[in-house]
């Protein structure tokens, strides 16, 4: 007979015991790489706000933001109390053939808070999904009659094989199958679009783009689109009957400093926007893309295709998960989300310019909006060059293996010695990120500040010395 854990035989497993597991079902390669940054030494206990408590006492400062997905914090009580309300009423889940009041309250709010008509709402579980289920639209707006979709160089929208055929840069370092048509242009190069476009015709001269997908504020490399290039995108597109669909997956609800990055920007529309990460409060795996009336229409509003879109996802509509999405939404209106990243920025930003003049010699630059910066590391002693040579596999290749090994040894350092907790990206520069739950307040963003500040003062050659002897070995 099987022998199978309990949710309370699974509450008492020890931090051995779950690495055990981890390596023997799970993946043991990512137990020596999550370990190699000092996480994962420790369970977590409990988690609220923008902190994390560990079982052994430890109170860490959660600066990742969750990759996204608390702007809320961890846990936020209204979040739990609708979530609360849901199950002590005992409402219906998910069946596909009766109608969700929730699925109908959730579209409702989008079109509200989003400009023009973008009315039309889908709610996959994940944004790749909502990634795919957009190029799906744009497709079939176009009745499968066109045959290219454009995408930026640098840019990130999932790891499935449809999204990650549409990634650009380190993200994409294995070759899996993706669609069919797809091309990539330099990111905030409007010259280079048009140029793509006007190859892409059929023999009669038609444009046979049905596409262009592109992230106004890129979250992997904290580079951002400039007004000029998202205006002039949406001209071109309008002149070519391109769907145009920006990627807000991080950046929605709040991060940047407005409700979505491209709103700063007066009457600039997309077709299709996607949203997923912190639209579930930080609970619900659910996320959305949002279309212009018209676009929706044509590809799907008839009884041939009406169900035509549902096949995306079994879990469309999600009880529980529209929800709290529904909560969500309602608390970064409440509390004016937008405000709080800004609120944010004025603290984190100056104190990041004068951390970087105090160290120019080991950051490089200094780039984000609102609650969501990218701090570029670099420098280090020349030894560094000797490591590389002598690290394993292909790591010597990476023409990154500094900036990387430098940006690890200062998350090390954050994590170990000040109870802070960072992340960097793999796509661009490989920032490391400072991107804060909208919850923080100015009291947790100088006290990151303090610890960065202490832990560059520490030097580069005994971070670096410390974190390649304890290390490196696991790690690359």
């Amino acid at each position: 007979m099987a022998e199978l854990l309990s949710l309370d035989d699974t509450e008492r497993l020890s931090v051995a015991e779950v690495h055990k597991l981890y390596r023997k079902f799970v993946n043991r390669s990512q137990v020596s790489l999550m370990t190699s940054f000092g996480f994962g030494k420790e369970l977590v206990e409990r988690a609220e706000g923008p902190w994390i408590h560990t079982r052994d006492g430890r109170r860490i400062l959660d600066f990742t933001g969750g990759v996204g997905v608390l702007n809320h914090g961890h846990n936020h009580p209204r979040i739990l109390a609708a979530r609360q309300k849901f199950a002590e009423r005992h409402r219906m889940e998910v069946h596909k053939t009766y109608f969700s009041p929730y699925v109908a309250a959730l579209s409702h709010n989008l079109a509200q808070l989003l400009p023009g008509d973008l009315d039309m709402s889908f709610f996959p579980n994940s944004g790749a999904e909502a990634v795919e289920g957009a190029v799906k639209l744009a497709y079939k707006y176009h009745g499968g009659k066109r045959n290219t979709i454009l995408h930026a160089d640098i840019s990130f929208h999932g790891k499935l094989l449809g999204s990650g055929s549409l990634t650009g840069g380190a993200q994409n370092h294995f070759a899996f199958p993706g669609i069919s048509g797809v091309r990539s242009f330099p990111y905030d190069d409007l010259d280079g679009v048009r140029r793509l476009v006007a190859e892409a015709r059929t023999e009669r001269g038609d444009c046979d783009v049905y596409a262009i997908l592109i992230e106004p504020f890129s979250a992997s490399t904290m580079r951002r689109c400039s007004e000029e290039f998202l205006r002039g995108l949406r001209e071109l597109c309008t002149a070519e009957d391109i769907v145009l669909i920006f990627d807000e997956i991080y950046t929605g609800w709040g991060k940047t400093g407005s409700l979505f990055y491209f709103m700063r920007y007066e009457g600039l529309l997309p077709d299709v926007v996607t949203t997923s990460k912190s639209f579930g409060g930080g609970k619900s795996s659910i996320s959305a893309y949002i279309a212009r009336n018209p676009v929706f229409r044509k590809a799907y509003d008839s009884l041939t295709d009406a169900l035509l879109q549902s096949t995306s996802t079994t879990y469309y509509g999600f009880g529980e998960e529209t929800a709290t999405a529904i909560e969500a939404i309602n608390i970064v209106v409440d509390d004016d989300y937008p405000m709080r990243a800004r609120a944010i920025e004025k603290v984190l930003a100056p104190g990041l310019e004068r951390i970087r003049k105090e160290h120019p010699d080991v950051i490089s630059d200094v780039q984000g909006a609102g609650a969501l910066y990218g701090i570029h590391l670099d420098g280090g002693p020349k030894v560094l060059d000797l490591v590389a040579k002598l690290a394993p596999g292909g790591i010597a290749r990476d023409p990154l293996f500094r900036t990387k090994l430098i940006t690890c040894a200062v998350i090390n350092a954050l994590y170990r010695d000040h109870d802070i907790y960072t992340y960097y990206t793999l796509n661009g520069r490989s920032p490391l990120v400072a991107a804060p739950p909208l919850v923080c307040g100015t009291a947790e963003v100088e006290q990151f500040l303090d610890a960065f500040a202490q832990v560059l003062e520490t030097g580069l050659s005994r971070l670096l010395t410390r974190f390649v002897k304890e290390k490196v070995t696991s790690l690359w």
